[in-house]
């Protein structure tokens, strides 16, 4: 039943946990909501068609013979047709499901006995027209904190009931065709209700499949719980997520907390999703405390071609003291950041600045490692973010660095004479592997066999917003 009811495994995305502002928001829209309208009732359909009427028995006064007994058995959905439906949204509660003009054909058996001696049977025909049904979806947390769906109300009526015998004699069960019909009527709304209330909850083994803390790989992963209750109006349910960044294992907080952002009033997808900066910075805060932001440059990391290599001669070249204690020997650099990087949203732009440090070391002959000197580093960058499958995916470029000396163990020298080498180093080694990382993306909040149609990324103050129609296959 997932692909019938997929709109209800949106909003019911997460579950609730507890947090102040959220940093991630999701809004579904009414034409989310119109999505899962179009491909649930193919299913519900199907589910109603398994209507089964039990066998029926009873007797009528019919004048002037007296009591005749009847039985209708065998009785099955041939034909049932759902051709007019609606879903909205019932603001504060959940979403509401109205269907019009349904119909029904059943065919079914029929005998009687009348004067103690005489029998008669044949087929029948129910054409049961103006079927409506209405029913309301609420959502809510289970035991375990994942959503849960379940039907809060459901009223179905029959508008009319015509019934047509075949065989035997007509002129007998054409006296008793009205008071069958109303029978049959009746047996059958008392059947529909079950099974739209079985449909819904059919939904819920899917989503305990949902996976609230997504790994992103061996060091993070993102937890994806709400942190408030669904907020339902007339035009869209919106949805606040934790959207944070933890190592995995280990729930430690970051030293700042997410800030509060409103998504625009926007009705052109059927899903909006909003990832604040706090999101982006928990995860610089969480790969810098697993040690993950730092990198070993060595020679064979730079190309070929460059004139410039990673050994005491080049070095010594700008620092006379490196190649008079360390002739002929290769170099080995380490660039690690020393504090979370912080990334900021403005319009169109997203900046990255990281304060790190560059160590450099001479590779002795045995294989060990002598400090030559340290700097302090600077730099900034700008990204491009954009969607790759279910996942935020991204790049970036260097803007600006600086350079500042923090250690030297050759004496002193002149730091900015070793631009143009550490500008090599973060071009041609260092920003190359962290694109390669970026362009890995980081999960987006979904659920099932979820996929995004044409998905477009905007970057704008504090957050960046994603439009985006879904699809769900079977």
């Amino acid at each position: 039943m997932l692909s019938a009811w997929c709109v209800l495994a949106l909003l019911a995305l997460f579950p609730v946990s507890q947090s102040t502002n959220p940093g991630v928001k999701v809004k579904l829209t009414q034409k989310g909501l119109e999505y899962g309208r179009q491909i649930g009732m193919a299913t519900l359909q199907s589910k109603l068609k398994s209507i089964k009427v039990p066998d029926m028995s009873g007797t009528e006064k019919v004048s002037p013979i007296g009591k005749v007994k009847y039985s209708l058995t065998g009785m099955q959905i041939v034909n049932l047709g759902l051709p007019k439906s609606s879903v909205g949204l019932v603001p504060g509660t959940g979403v509401s499901l109205s269907i019009g003009n349904a119909f029904i054909s059943l065919h079914g058996n029929w005998r009687v006995k009348y004067l103690k001696f005489i029998k008669d049977s044949g087929s029948f025909d129910l054409a049961v027209s103006g079927l409506t049904i209405t029913a309301q979806i609420a959502l809510k947390s289970d035991e375990t904190g994942r959503p849960a769906v379940s039907s809060a109300n459901c009223v179905a009526n029959v508008g009319n009931a015509n019934i047509k015998f075949h065989g035997g004699a007509s002129w007998l069960y054409n006296l008793f065709r009205s008071s069958i019909g109303k029978a049959l009527r009746k047996a059958i709304e008392q059947q529909i209700c079950p099974l739209v209330a079985e449909a819904i909850s059919e939904l819920n083994p899917h989503l305990k499949t949902l996976n609230v803390l997504a790994q992103v790989d061996k060091y993070a992963e993102i937890e994806y719980s709400m942190v408030t209750p669904p907020a339902i109006s007339k035009a869209s349910i919106d949805f606040g997520l934790k959207g944070e960044f933890y190592n995995i294992g280990k729930h430690q907080e970051p030293p700042f907390a997410p800030s509060p952002f409103s998504l625009p009033a926007q009705s052109t997808n059927m899903l909006y999703i909003g990832v604040s900066s706090f999101t982006t910075n928990s995860a610089g805060f969480v790969y810098n405390n697993a040690g993950a932001l730092s990198l070993y440059i060595t020679d064979d990391m730079i190309p070929r071609t460059s004139p410039i290599r990673l050994n005491t001669r080049t070095f010594g070249a700008f620092i006379p003291e490196i190649a008079k204690r360390f002739p002929n020997l290769m170099m080995k650099m380490l660039v690690r950041t020393t504090k979370p990087p912080v990334i900021t949203f403005q319009p169109d732009n997203v900046t990255l600045q990281a304060i790190g440090t560059v160590t450099a070391y001479a590779i002795q002959l045995n294989g060990t490692l002598e400090p030559l000197f340290i700097l302090n580093l600077n730099a900034s960058v700008s990204a491009r973010v954009y969607i790759s499958g279910l996942k935020v995916a991204g790049a970036v470029a260097l803007n600006s660095f600086g350079m500042t000396l923090g250690t030297s163990y050759v004496g002193p020298f002149q730091v900015k004479s070793l631009d143009n080498i550490l500008l090599l180093v973060l071009k041609v080694a260092v920003l190359p592997r962290v694109n390669a990382r970026l362009q890995q993306g980081y999960p987006l909040p979904a659920i099932g066999k979820m996929n995004l149609v044409k998905p477009q990324l905007r970057v704008l103050k504090d957050y960046m917003l994603i439009g985006t129609d879904v699809h769900f296959t079977p």
